[in-house]
């Protein structure tokens, strides 16, 4: 029987991944303690950013955040962008597109890429997107096998489509569901 501690986190808006504040310049952030009192030694595997949300694995066992990292399991993003997205556009992210990483271009690995015919039924988020009268948007599933940092994010602007919400909906074989902000879920592993 291990002693480590694993958890599921719908991830809210707002919200930095991580625990400690270790930058001068982010003092009144909301961190991931806040929602839960995770045991001593608890880390995100991963991270969302601040205005990302969604399906977050913690850990006390510093090997499970190596197995989920890793290029073979897949994580499924939700994404509404500005827009009304082209069929071409996501053969774009599908085959990989050009973007910037560290000041160096990058050419994203091939992926998974489906128009949703409908806007998933998510839970309002605390900040508003925008109105109807800016323009249409719509919704976009991406499944990768890489996370560079703001990867998504990049994709969808390097086809002329910007993101205005992202929520990650799956890691492996786990799955938001029906998860609300904010809650954390114990688990006693993950599978991927």
């Amino acid at each position: 029987m291990s002693d480590f501690q694993h958890f599921k986190l719908f991830k809210p808006y707002g919200y930095l991944s991580q625990f400690e504040n270790n930058q001068t310049t982010r003092k009144n952030k909301k961190r991931l303690g806040e929602l839960f009192d995770f045991p001593e030694g608890t880390m995100a595997i991963g991270r969302l950013d601040e205005d990302s949300e969604g399906l977050l694995f913690l850990t006390t066992d510093g090997q499970m955040s190596q197995k989920v990292r890793s290029k073979r399991t897949e994580k499924e993003y939700y994404v509404q962008v500005d827009g009304a997205i082209t069929l071409a556009a996501i053969e774009r992210l599908k085959k990989g597109v050009e973007i910037g990483i560290g000041g160096e271009k990058y050419l994203t690995k091939n992926c998974d890429a489906v128009r949703l015919e409908s806007p998933p039924d998510f839970p309002e988020r605390g900040k508003k997107i925008r109105d109807a009268r800016h323009g249409p948007t719509s919704w976009v599933s991406i499944t990768l096998t890489e996370g560079k940092f703001r990867q998504v994010k990049k994709m969808t602007a390097a086809v002329g489509f910007p993101t205005l919400r992202l929520v990650r909906i799956r890691i492996g074989n786990e799955v938001l569901e029906s998860m609300k902000p904010g809650e954390v879920i114990p688990v006693t592993s993950f599978y991927l």
